[in-house]
């Protein structure tokens, strides 16, 4: 008798109202499309200690935004997960990295963003991490990073600001906002956990 492969457990993304507050929930496979509905994310910039920032590009075979160079990672949390986890999750399952320091730094950021015909919208507070010198370098899923990068981050500002680097509509606005915190990532102020999204979990 064959055994039966135990089933996957679908990925389910927490979509909010306007002001932050949970509403439902949706299937992940589901929710990007023409009329995505809004609903958590959230984005991490990941650093060496150099200051040097973990830039990635999106894999090719990826359903929205293939090809587009990013931020280190984004993605959603899980209904009652807290954000740091969500972080820890796919900072491991996307680069094979252990992430340390975390710092909340844009906690109300928003954006909306379309390609090809499919949207994102997505309240998605911004974060900083740390890889330390003796972590082993990224180690990328190819179904979810075609490739990623350590960039300077005075050079790849500048870049993302002049419009001489193409990134992500998300990573182009967060660079915006993150530089008027300040041209050191180390020297950003840490955000009041209390100013994130009512529906989104943490402990910081």
């Amino acid at each position: 008798m064959t055994a039966m492969k135990p089933a996957v457990e679908e990925e389910l993304v927490v979509l909010v109202s306007a002001a932050g507050e949970a509403i439902g929930t949706a299937p992940k496979a589901t929710v990007h499309h023409a009329d995505t509905p809004l609903h958590l994310a959230f984005s991490v910039y990941l650093f060496d200690d150099t200051g040097s920032l973990l830039v990635t590009q999106r894999a090719l075979a990826k359903a929205t935004f293939p090809g587009v160079w990013t931020n280190s990672a984004c993605g959603h949390p899980a209904p009652g997960e807290p954000v740091e986890d969500a972080v820890g999750r796919r900072a491991r399952d996307e680069l094979g990295l252990d992430v340390h320091d975390l710092r909340l730094v844009l906690p109300r950021f928003s954006y909306r963003a379309e390609m090809d015909g499919v949207v994102e919208w997505e309240l998605c507070p911004v974060l900083t991490g740390r890889v330390g010198g003796t972590t082993p370098g990224p180690r990328p899923d190819p179904g979810e990073v075609e490739e990623a990068r350590w960039v300077p981050w005075v050079s790849f500002a500048a870049d993302v600001l002049s419009g001489a680097r193409a990134v992500s509509t998300w990573c182009r606005e967060q660079v915006a906002e993150l530089e008027s915190l300040g041209p050191d990532p180390i020297a950003w102020p840490t955000a009041d956990p209390a100013d994130l999204p009512p529906a989104m979990t943490t402990r910081l």
